[in-house]
């Protein structure tokens, strides 16, 4: 895990990579890789990479970056700097040799050089990890950039038409100097509307997120072109679920071991993010099996929940004991919150409503001298843990066959809107209006605001504009588009919206704000295309370990990780006003005071 910059003059006026620019994008990243940094500047002066280093896989000084490709002559043909790990690198790297490569390190990064040099933009289908880079070829005067296929890895990037910029972070992109600061509406009404900012927009019209599954490619004089490699909705086609209980069980176990031993692999010990839920408790059990006696796991305790059911912590350890790991419980309250709430600010790098408690469970895992922790996020979105799963077919079920439903919902939501207001959430107002198709119905479900409440939060002429731009229900219901079961339709909506622009994104900022490596081993390629169609629950998943859970854990009912952000926010010496209470006080909190560089 590490940052990365990119600065590459592509246009005619030939415009020098300004290096102090460059400088201080990389700066800006020192929490992403206080283990190293680097830079490399082009000959001509056109291009410059820069990387902060995060040492995990070959930590001595030849897995340092940017890492050069050279030729026979010894000058450099390609570049790359990356941020991120590539979990089969080593049977890539075997391959490579065998094809009469040489190769000079034991490091996932050269592998990529190689592989860019023999596949071209055909090495995203053989990677499998999470990861962000950009490849300067030298002579062809040419940068590739790439994003793993979930987005577990941030890249963004800022394109003039004349030089294109790339960071890990906007706000280290901001920090360079020279981007306008002119608001993306999109990105504004998204934030409100889902908690998140949803890509490819930013809170700023000038940059933007490369998509997660996608790469792009530009050359010296041309024009960017971006290709989609890997498109969660085409996962979908063509796939029935199995109905033997012993093949499903057979699969689950085979591919949840490979995946959990693939993200074990690190030349730094690797730790557990374990609270009372099946994700991570099973997570822990495998990982268990695989790494033996060494495995280390830790648990986040929050002092308003102690000795209440919402109290995580004993049935944590009780995990740890089963499974012989080495176990810690670490506490937080709300005062500790106050006294870091800029910090989480600073480190926030776009406004997101989640995030604090992965923020502080990383903060103790840095703490207990752990530079990689695994995390049980993506197990509800693969094995449709989320009350989603039933809630959105049914509001569909029930109410989607209407013919004008959504005109009749939207004018009895006028009527009803300020009486259902006062009373209870506004958004049981349009229940009739956004229940007509799985994505309208998604939104209602997991909407912070619904559109027609923007207004009243934001300018109304940015709302408008930001939701003209978005186009939020209608890409909502393409994303949909083609996939046959209901809950393979709600995956793909909790996968490509929840996960990816929320869950995921508040791991790499939380994580790297305590230059910690959060590993997702459920949110995997190479795992849900093996049982991400076989129909698997979330307590077939828990009854893969070869030891199994306890029973105390496998027949809990579900509760989710409740974070106490409400009292903390509207407590004494709260940084909300106690009548602005929950996510939208919070999202309106940040909105206002989030620093934006």
């Amino acid at each position: 895990m590490c940052g990365l910059a990119a600065i590459f003059s592509y246009g005619r006026a030939r415009r020098p990579a300004d290096a102090g620019e460059l400088a201080r994008i990389n700066a800006h990243m020192i929490p992403r890789g206080p283990d190293g940094e680097g830079v490399w500047l082009a000959e001509d002066a056109l291009t410059g990479l820069a990387h902060r280093r995060l040492a995990i896989i070959d930590p001595g000084p030849g897995g340092a970056q940017p890492m050069r490709l050279d030729g026979d002559d010894g000058s450099p043909r390609l570049v790359i700097t990356y941020n991120g790990e590539i979990y089969n690198f080593r049977e890539l790297r075997q391959e490579l040799i065998d094809a009469g490569r040489q190769l000079r390190t034991n490091s996932d990064t050269e592998v990529l050089l190689h592989l860019y040099d023999v596949h071209g933009a055909d090495m995203m289908q053989r990677l499998r990890g999470m990861f962000a880079f950009a490849i300067h070829d030298v002579a062809a005067r040419s940068l590739f950039l790439a994003r793993d296929p979930f987005g577990i890895k941030p890249l963004y990037y800022a394109d003039d038409g004349e030089t294109i910029r790339v960071a890990s972070q906007v706000k280290a992109l901001r920090a360079g100097g020279a981007i306008a600061d002119a608001p993306d509406p999109a990105g504004h009404a998204g934030f409100f509307l889902l908690g998140y900012v949803p890509e490819p927009h930013t809170m700023y019209r000038a940059i933007k997120s490369l998509p997660a599954g996608t790469s792009l490619r530009i050359e010296a004089g041309g024009q960017p072109r971006i290709q989609q490699y890997f498109r969660l909705q085409d996962q979908y086609a063509g796939r029935q679920a199995v109905s033997a209980p012993g093949e499903i069980a057979e699969r689950l176990r085979a591919a949840l071991t490979d995946s959990i031993r693939h993200h074990l692999v690190a030349d730094v010990p690797v730790g557990v993010f374990l609270s009372a839920g099946l994700d991570s408790a099973t997570i822990t059990a495998l990982a268990a099996e695989v790494a033996g006696a060494s495995l280390d796991t830790m648990t986040l305790r929050f002092d308003e929940m102690a000795g209440t059911p919402g109290d995580e912590a004993p049935l944590a350890e009780q995990i740890a004991g089963h499974y012989q790991t080495r176990h810690q419980t670490r506490s937080v309250s709300g005062l500790e919150f106050q006294d870091h709430i800029d910090k989480v600010l600073t480190a926030m790098d776009q406004p997101s409503v989640d995030g604090v408690n992965t923020y502080f469970v990383a903060k103790e895992a840095k703490a207990l001298g752990l530079k990689v922790a695994l995390s049980g996020v993506g197990g509800d979105e693969l094995f449709g843990g989320y009350q989603s799963f039933q809630q959105i077919p049914a509001y569909v079920g029930a109410l989607g066959w209407l013919p004008g439903s959504r005109a009749i919902g939207a004018a009895l939501r006028v009527l009803s809107a300020p009486v259902i207001g006062r009373l209870t959430s506004p958004k049981y107002a349009s229940v009739l209006e956004y229940a007509g198709g799985y994505g309208s119905a998604y939104l209602l479900r997991r909407g912070l605001y619904l559109p027609w409440e923007l207004p009243q939060v934001m300018d109304a002429d940015m709302a408008r504009d930001g939701l003209r731009a978005l186009n939020l229900v209608e890409r909502l219901e393409a994303g949909v588009a083609g996939i046959g079961a209901p809950a393979d339709k709600v995956s793909a909506l909790e996968m490509g919206w929840y996960m990816q622009n929320q869950l995921l994104r508040d791991a790499d900022w939380a994580g790297m704000a305590h230059s910690l490596e959060i590993r997702t081993p459920l949110v995997d390629a190479t795992l849900f295309g093996a049982v991400g169609g076989i129909g698997a629950s979330k307590r077939q998943m828990a009854e893969t370990p070869e030891k199994p859970l306890p029973d105390a854990i496998l027949n809990r009912a579900k509760t989710g990780f409740y974070v106490p952000i409400r009292e903390w926010l509207s407590g004494e010496g709260g940084a909300v006003q106690a009548g602005e209470r929950g996510l939208r006080g919070w999202a309106q909190f940040l909105y206002e005071h989030a620093p934006s560089a």
